[in-house]
């Protein structure tokens, strides 16, 4: 899922959310991610989370990537919590 968050929120411009489905594929994606935003020169500020913990966050500044397992994308509920900011995409 990506967010257009800019008239919502004041610390971020986007937000992408997204589920896996074991901890190797929470790994996956966020090592994708980094290694195609590194191409760019990106890196992010920080990151948080653990595998153990079911989730892991990637700040970009400008965009926000969280990556969940499913129990704990259902816990933390960001898709309600930013349900005013405009989807852009979501895939099922």
């Amino acid at each position: 899922m990506l967010l257009d968050a800019r008239k919502v929120c004041g610390f971020t411009d986007y937000f992408v959310i997204c589920t896996g489905a074991s901890a190797r594929q929470l790994q996956a994606i966020a090592d994708e991610i980094e290694r195609r935003l590194k191409e760019t020169d990106d890196t992010p500020y920080q990151s948080e989370g653990s595998l153990d913990s079911g989730w892991l966050v990637l700040d970009y500044g400008n965009v926000i990537v969280h990556v969940f397992d499913r129990e704990q994308r259902e816990y933390y509920q960001l898709d309600a919590l930013w349900s005013q900011a405009t989807m852009i995409l979501t895939i099922q």
